[in-house]
């Protein structure tokens, strides 16, 4: 598909249901595995957006369809200062996988309930369809990605650092109210806005679990994984919960600190040999970090999930987070020591 112009009739069920051709699709900024992101402006109140496009028949190919439709059955009810969110907008659009060779409705609930089902759902007009691919609409964040910011050797201070675990731990805090574990907090997926405020992306392998029940299955990126991830996944733990975040946000505040994760693993690394490498490796913690903070990273990465910060009143409690207004870290008041350019 071009950049400038669509060649395709968008699929709509009324004539004011949002559309591919309500956008001018200005230039991309990202490509994945089956699609890519543009920025786009609405044309009619000149709003840009970020607008993720996905081909249905990649989807299909690449077994990915039930993590797309999770991921947008989570979006659609999340709203934070801190995340990516959908961009609200009045009329709707209906989105369906339809190709050649499959035509399996975006159903929702049947969907991951196990059993596709031929009952479409009306989602809110952020996501869409034409006949080859999906369009989700959601914020623009030009500042970057941490990932990003780390390849280009950004040195992040100690006050910046506490400030993104702030604003994380309040992310994280929310998600949990919706009984969400991310499963992937990472630098790759943490968006800097044009002030330098962090903003969580990316709940394609995000679970859903009830009260009082554990996740099961394994999913994540091995190098910010929690030991009970690993553990589970051996047999020797029963399951895990929202602490699997709070373990990934304390590697992701260790390496912006120092520029390099706590443990060495690769993504080829097996399950074994990592959880061996959590009980015989002891992280480096740096001389010029506060005692503070070093002592908040300790308890972030505790291998005992009974003893790690596992929620936000855990991590207000300590005298570390005794000077912050967290009402201002909500409302954005509190300047980042990083602005990206």
């Amino acid at each position: 598909m071009g950049l400038g112009q669509s060649s395709k009739a968008p699929v709509t069920e009324e004539s004011d249901d949002v559309n591919f051709d309500h956008f001018q699709i200005l230039r991309a900024i990202g490509k994945g595995s089956f699609g890519k992101v543009c920025i786009v402006q609405k044309k009619d109140t000149k709003k840009m957006y970020a607008m993720k496009y996905m081909n249905k028949l990649k989807c299909v190919e690449r077994n990915e369809v039930r993590n797309v439709l999770k991921e947008l059955q989570i979006m659609q009810n999340l709203e934070h200062p801190f995340l990516v969110n959908f961009c609200a907008f009045e009329g709707r659009g209906r989105l369906s996988l339809n190709t050649k060779k499959h035509h399996l409705q975006f159903i929702g609930e049947g969907l991951l309930g196990g059993e596709f089902t031929n009952v479409a759902e009306n989602y809110p007009w952020y996501s869409f369809q034409d006949e080859e691919d999906m369009f989700m609409v959601v914020d623009l964040l030009l500042g970057g990605d941490l990932r990003y910011h780390l390849q280009q050797n950004v040195h992040f201070s100690e006050s910046t650092v506490k400030l993104y675990i702030c604003e994380l731990a309040l992310a994280l805090g929310y998600l949990r109210t919706k009984r969400i574990i991310h499963r992937d907090i990472k630098p790759d997926n943490i968006l800097l806005d044009e002030h330098g405020h962090v903003h969580l992306t990316d709940f394609n392998i995000a679970a859903i679990v009830k009260e009082d029940l554990k996740a099961t299955s394994i999913a994540g990126t091995k190098p910010y994984m929690a030991p009970e991830l690993f553990q589970t996944f051996e047999g020797s733990h029963p399951g895990y919960s929202f602490s699997v975040d709070w373990w990934s946000l304390g590697v992701t505040a260790y390496e912006l600190l120092r520029g390099q994760r706590p443990y060495v693993m690769r993504s080829s690394t097996p399950a074994n040999e990592i959880l061996q490498t959590f009980h015989k490796v002891h992280p480096s913690y740096q001389a010029a970090w506060s005692l503070e903070m070093k002592s908040l990273l300790r308890k972030l990465l505790c291998i005992d999930v009974q003893n790690r910060i596992s929620c936000l009143a855990e991590l207000q409690d300590l005298d570390y987070m005794s000077d912050v207004n967290w009402d201002a870290v909500l409302s954005k008041l509190l300047p980042p020591g990083f602005i990206p350019n």
